[in-house]
């Protein structure tokens, strides 16, 4: 008997690298958004936690697990006067489904693992569910997923936990029988919550010392995630 019916996964840190795949996009967002004033540029990285010179992010940046509009509001206050934002959002959520995303691991062949053990594979993000589907498209994998989830899905964003339970809804799956994947405390709490268990990895910007007192486990990158199925009591190797 395999010890987990299905495995739900964040996006943006987890199935990618979160610095290689956001950087530059962030740059270039909030560069089109300060139209040349240098002074504007910096403020508005600083509103989300974003070094526009070194393109690191802050531990706190909301970019690092906020939904586009919660981002959108912490950029308005510094943008012009009757700037729109309900069309920030739409404009965030247009360039990021433009965006290419950078795995974070050799994914076909490791998703082509998750089916050999049986397993049900869903993706919650706080991205918006268009953008999901194109960034998995774009990295090949998209078919291997019976469940893809966004902000604007209807279920829900983390750290809630509607969109996990959702996964188990539509796949007919019990939570205690599902580990949820992230690379940040919304990802873990939302699956505490869920009743799931959780997976830390750290392909984002959390470091081990945040993510552990909210994980079962934490593992350098998803990689590593047949290895540990393989050792948790009551795993089923694809072979057998």
């Amino acid at each position: 008997m395999r010890a987990f019916d299905g495995i739900l996964f964040d996006k943006d840190g987890t199935l990618f690298d979160f610095k290689a795949t956001w950087g530059a996009w962030s740059a270039s967002l909030l560069g089109e958004l300060a139209g040349g004033d240098t002074g504007l540029f910096h403020r508005l990285g600083r509103a989300v936690g974003f070094d526009v010179t070194t393109h690191a992010f802050a531990p706190d940046s909301p970019v690092i697990a906020h939904t586009a509009p919660e981002i959108a509001a912490d950029l308005m206050p510094h943008l012009p006067q009757g700037t729109d934002h309900a069309a920030l959002v739409a404009r965030m959520n247009r360039l990021a489904a433009e965006a290419e995303p950078v795995p974070a691991a050799d994914l076909i062949p490791l998703f082509t693992g998750f089916r050999a053990r049986g397993m049900k594979v869903g993706l919650v993000t706080n991205d918006a569910e268009e953008a999901a589907r194109s960034h998995l498209s774009h990295a090949g994998v998209l078919g291997y997923f019976d469940f893809v989830a966004g902000f604007d899905s209807g279920h829900g964003a983390k750290p809630e936990p509607g969109p996990l339970l959702a996964f188990c809804a539509a796949e007919g799956l019990n939570p205690a029988r599902v580990a949820m994947v992230g690379d940040s405390r919304h990802d873990l709490i939302s699956g505490r919550a869920a009743g799931m268990a959780t997976v830390a990895v750290l392909t984002g910007i959390a470091g081990a010392e945040e993510l552990a007192p909210h994980a079962d486990v934490v593992l350098p990158d998803i990689g590593h995630l047949p290895g540990w199925l393989d050792r948790v009591p009551g795993a089923l190797h694809p072979a057998s």
